[in-house]
């Protein structure tokens, strides 16, 4: 690897029209054949350097040298020219057309006058053959789960034969078995001359693969480190200014009737992933985390708890009442709180404020209201919702700023912070921390834990088996629609044998482990 910087990032700084500043004389510089990642908390300005760098933000000051000439990168087309690309943590896909027509879109190749199709489709196998990234070339984009979203996302970059790659959370939706191989694949590009850099939050895969870290706080560069000659504690402590202690608390599951309980939950519906003899029961104080691979059925499962989809066989009960022909909002008067995989989507208004993100749920209760309900009382909306931005540290001045021009961290915690507040008797939490720091990760485990403690019951889906370990009593593994593996969160279980259930390569004989841990249930 060389040392001279292939890229020198010098005194960035960037400031918002809203006067937040993202990047406060920043600087980053990249070798040629190097593996980097940029790390820090939400809002420290990662993300927003790398626009820079790829031109979706124009720079206030500073400048971009690239093989040692300044450049004036204004777009991602530019960026492209110069052999950079991005795949960014939220998507930049148009979803009424193909997997293929996504890869190829600005980049179509002609024959007699129109789009050769087939092209498209072979570059795209190849690719993803390549990659093992697999996908189905001809799908449509909006049938897609969020995993195979990010997967087309990477091929997409991919195909425009780029030397220098900018990843942002690359492995969130990946089983540990699938990381491994995106990482071979990253290495490989390294020893042939790429330079590639990753945002990401999960310390270990700094360690793990990564030459060089570069640690931001507050939108300045608080230093460039060798991975080989840093702990992750020392990571950590740059990155937050405090260590981060991040272990399992114990807790004791309490009595009593369960409140989620599914029966024989099936759905087959054109264009989603299938549901197929779902049996699961959740009791007060128990957190069960759903693992696996994204597309096989969580979002189904998910959909189906919370309102947004009505026709499937079996039976759902939450808190003793058929949730059947039940409205979301319906459902959600039965105590129930969801935090959506999707932030952007389902889970907030990004043309809103965060204090009207936060209320927007629980803006008709009575405390809320005047007298006799007529008024919404702004003082009291106002004191609770400056409360949540405080307590759950989202990093605003206050809470009239827009949600959109937040990072994706902190949309994520306003997000939770309005579910998590609600004091919800379920709590439904579908990758909560996806995407935030490791200081932001440990406070929101703790308030999932202290719901749990306080007799919540909590069905955890997440695609970091991290997560799964630090949070779930039981972790249940769900693989083309249906539970393949139940397994006590007791420290006997690793990461590569959750995997290999997650891809298919084993099953359980799984009514006999449901049998048997209903049976231990049932004892205490």
């Amino acid at each position: 690897m060389e040392t001279t910087p292939l890229l020198d990032m010098q005194a960035i700084t960037k400031i918002y029209d809203n006067g937040v500043v993202a990047n406060d004389n920043a600087s980053f510089s990249l070798r040629k054949g190097e593996i980097h990642a940029i790390a820090g908390e939400n809002g420290a300005g990662k993300t927003t350097l790398m626009k820079v760098l790829y031109g979706l933000e124009k720079v206030d000051e500073g400048r971009v040298m690239l093989h040692g000439n300044e450049v004036n990168i204004t777009s991602p087309h530019k960026a492209i020219e110069h052999g950079i690309g991005m795949v960014h943590q939220h998507f930049m896909l148009v979803d009424s057309l193909s997997v293929a027509e996504n890869v190829m879109l600005g980049a179509e190749v002609t024959k007699r006058g129109f789009i050769d199709k087939s092209h498209g489709i072979q570059k795209t196998e190849a690719i993803a053959k390549t990659y093992g990234l697999y996908i189905n070339p001809l799908a449509k984009t909006q049938t897609l789960s969020v995993g195979l979203k990010q997967r087309l996302e990477i091929i997409k970059v991919l195909a425009r034969d780029v030397s220098i790659v900018i990843l942002d959370e690359p492995t969130a939706v990946l089983t540990p078995q699938e990381t491994v191989e995106l990482f071979n694949q990253l290495k490989r590009l390294r020893n042939e001359g790429h330079s590639i850099v990753i945002i990401t939050h999960k310390l270990k895969e700094i360690k793990t693969i990564c030459d060089r870290v570069t640690v931001m706080r507050h939108g300045k560069t608080i230093g460039t480190y060798d991975v080989a000659t840093i702990t992750e504690a020392e990571i950590s402590k740059r990155m937050i200014g405090a260590e981060v202690r991040v272990e399992r608390v114990e807790r004791s599951i309490q009595g009593g009737k369960p409140i989620l309980e599914i029966t024989n939950l099936t759905r087959h519906h054109p264009g989603e992933p299938s549901l197929h003899d779902v049996n699961l029961s959740i009791r007060p104080g128990e957190i069960i985390g759903v693992a696996g691979v994204e597309g096989n059925g969580q979002r189904t499962l998910i959909d189906i708890l919370t309102g947004y989809a009505s026709s499937y066989e079996g039976r759902v009960l939450i808190n003793g009442v058929d949730i059947r022909g039940r409205s979301i909002k319906a459902v959600r008067e039965l105590a129930v709180s969801h935090i959506p995989e999707d932030r952007m989507i389902k889970g907030s208004n990004p043309f809103g404020t965060i204090g009207e993100n936060l209320v927007s749920t629980t803006i008709n209760k009575p405390a809320f209201n005047r007298a006799k309900g007529w008024l919404i009382n702004g003082r009291k909306i106002r004191q609770y919702t400056q409360r949540l931005l405080k307590s759950y540290r989202i990093k605003a001045d206050n809470t009239d700023v827009p949600v959109r021009v937040l990072s994706g961290g902190n949309i994520q915690k306003v997000v939770c912070a309005r579910e998590l507040d609600s004091q919800p008797s379920l709590l439904i939490a579908d990758q909560p921390s996806r995407g935030i720091d490791v200081g932001s990760m440990e406070f929101i485990h703790r308030q999932i834990e202290t719901l749990a403690s306080n007799g919540s019951a909590v069905l955890l889906v997440s695609a970091d088996l991290r997560e799964i370990f630090r949070l779930a009593d039981t972790i249940y593994v769900i693989y083309n629609g249906a539970f393949v593996g139940a397994f006590n969160n007791d420290g006997s279980v690793r990461e590569d044998t959750l995997g290999e259930y997650m891809l298919g390569i084993k099953r359980q004989a799984f009514a006999k482990e449901v049998a048997r841990r209903d049976a231990g249930n049932a004892a205490l």
